[in-house]
């Protein structure tokens, strides 16, 4: 499976974006899809999950509220929508594919995608 995000960039801090990720599976509809970001100098952290019949979401804490997880199976792709923006959402954000599974936990996923830079300027 590959996995291609877009739709980073540079924002100001209130701004929002959306994110996409684009699968090449056919059994895209098998995996549970996640957004998980990375700061500099930090680990990898859990934002955002769908399961993959698009029935249950999940967010972190720091992003409930502001974002929101969807996907279309039909065209292979998930999104994050991001709103509210604020500094400390920058982060390189990774799209990641667990199949049949939660796409909660980084160890869990089987697929990452290359990572779309977020960068949010006060």
């Amino acid at each position: 499976v590959q996995l291609q995000a877009s739709g980073g960039g540079p924002v100001q801090a209130g701004d929002s974006l959306r994110l996409s990720c684009a699968a090449s599976a056919r059994t895209f509809g098998s995996y549970g899809m996640g957004w998980f970001r990375q700061a500099p100098g930090k680990e990898r952290d859990f934002v955002a999950a769908i399961s993959p019949d698009n029935s249950a979401t999940y967010y972190a804490d720091s992003v409930k509220g502001r974002f929101t997880i969807s996907r279309d199976n039909a065209k292979n792709t998930v999104y994050l929508r991001m709103n509210s923006l604020k500094p400390e959402d920058t982060a390189v954000y990774y799209c990641g594919a667990d199949f049949f599974g939660a796409a909660r936990r980084v160890e869990d996923m089987d697929y990452w995608g290359k990572g779309t830079l977020v960068t949010v300027s006060s």
